[in-house]
């Protein structure tokens, strides 16, 4: 187990960090008190990551009546929270490798992250959070299998033996990925995301997205995104190696009231959501 857990330290140390202009962001919104003319010329001094935000800003996802033409509208207009999300956003996909090590197909794991994070949001403000905090859900359903990037990156051959055995025995992936590594991609996630100082809710999400049974808390970002994962397989949209059909934990049941086909069928616009979340692919 030492030995294991030694591994998994080398292979977080080993991820980049994010840039040092996302880092900054983080810190600033981490303060009760940040001012948001701070954070806007920290985002304006670095062209590349403005101009994405301002893209994105300005896609179908959001929808906007009126083009936003400068960060600080666009912090006026969508909030300080969903700017800062947008830059986590921009800096991990920018992170992922754009060919699939040990077999992951990466076209078809970036959709079904977005697909998880479009939904997890909009299964958020169904909960009552507010625009501005749904990006949180966005950001933790993006970043939820985080930890199968890292593993097919540096242990592509572990990992690709976890996968042939998904499809080979029927097991999940987390259970396959014990078996060969010695640990799962949940709890390597968790250790990035702490690594990458996201907020304690957003780690909580990554490392226990397929045990909810270890924590008390009432931490909507977790059953959001647990149920919206569950939601984008039946749906079919993207793969990220996991090919087992889930239900719903009862916990998640009974913070939406309703089972998995419930839940599934309650959500009018699903394929409009899913649609949306190729805007980030474009980015």
């Amino acid at each position: 187990m030492d030995d294991i857990h030694q591994q998994l330290v080398q292979m977080v140390d080993k991820m980049p960090a994010f840039p040092g202009s996302v880092n900054k962001v983080l810190q600033m919104t981490s303060a009760i008190d940040c001012a948001p003319k701070d954070l806007v010329q920290v985002i304006e001094h670095d062209p590349v990551m403005m101009a994405k935000i301002l893209k994105l800003v300005n896609s179908a996802y959001f929808g906007l009546s009126r083009e936003i033409t400068s960060i600080k509208h666009g912090v006026v207009f969508v909030g300080l929270n969903t700017i800062k999300n947008l830059a986590i956003s921009i800096a991990t996909m920018g992170m992922l490798p754009k060919t699939g090590p040990a077999g992951l197909d990466m076209n078809e794991f970036l959709l079904h992250s977005l697909g998880t994070a479009s939904i997890a949001k909009l299964l958020g403000k169904r909960l009552g959070v507010t625009p501005d905090k749904a990006t949180d859900y966005f950001v933790g359903g993006l970043l939820h299998d985080i930890g199968k990037v890292v593993f097919a990156q540096f242990m592509p051959q572990e990992m690709e033996r976890a996968l042939k055995r998904v499809e080979s025995e029927g097991v999940s992936l987390s259970i396959a990925e014990t078996i060969e590594i010695g640990a799962d991609h949940a709890q390597l996630g968790g250790m990035l995301a702490e690594k990458w100082q996201l907020p304690h809710a957003l780690v909580t999400c990554i490392k226990e997205h397929h045990s909810p049974e270890l924590n008390n808390d009432s931490n909507k970002v977790l059953d959001c995104v647990i149920a919206a994962n569950i939601i984008v397989k039946q749906v079919e949209f993207g793969s990220a190696g996991n090919l087992i059909e889930d239900r719903l934990p009862d916990r998640v049941s009974a913070r939406f009231g309703m089972e998995l086909y419930e839940l599934q069928n309650s959500i009018r616009d699903l394929d409009e959501e899913l649609e949306k979340a190729n805007a980030f692919i474009r980015i």
